[in-house]
């Protein structure tokens, strides 16, 4: 599951992380049973990861069609200039927009992809008129509305 890149884990640490990314709040106690190491040694290894970064944090997953914000849509954005500090403008810009769920750079026929979670169309497209179309150097935005999710989680 981890590349090359992460040669310092072992496969304690891998199983610790596995299970985490599924139940963040798994007690110690079961997750040290889960992978065969007593309780101590397994909370020193959380606490490393931790540290090391390989954990950035634990949070809840929240049920979007529960609290009405099922309506995702993707949208692709074009800036009309690219240098440093075009880019960086337009990503302090994204991290304030609270209906931007994700936003990634991309290397293709268009330069970021964001993943926008609203209560409905309408909201949707006020969102779009009002907020990113007036983000910094927005050249053009082509939307695609999910129409169900298939398979989303973070990890």
């Amino acid at each position: 599951m981890f590349e090359d890149q992460h040669r310092k884990l072992d496969r304690y640490d891998e199983q610790i992380l596995v299970i985490l990314s599924k139940d963040g709040r798994l007690p110690i106690t079961d997750l040290a049973r889960k992978i065969g190491l007593s309780k101590s040694p397994c909370q020193v290894r959380v606490g490393r990861l931790q540290k090391q970064g390989y954990i950035l944090g634990f949070r809840a997953t929240l049920n979007a069609e529960k609290l009405g914000q099922d309506h995702v849509a993707f949208v692709e954005v074009k800036l009309t200039d690219t240098t440093e500090r075009a880019l960086d403008a337009f990503n302090q810009a994204v991290r304030t927009v609270p209906e931007i769920e994700q936003c990634h750079m991309i290397a293709g026929s268009f330069d970021y992809l964001l993943k926008i979670r609203t209560t409905s169309i309408r909201t949707y497209r006020q969102v779009l008129g009002e907020t990113i179309s007036n983000l910094p150097h927005i050249g053009s935005t082509s939307t695609h509305v999910s129409m169900q999710a298939v398979k989303d989680n973070a990890y």
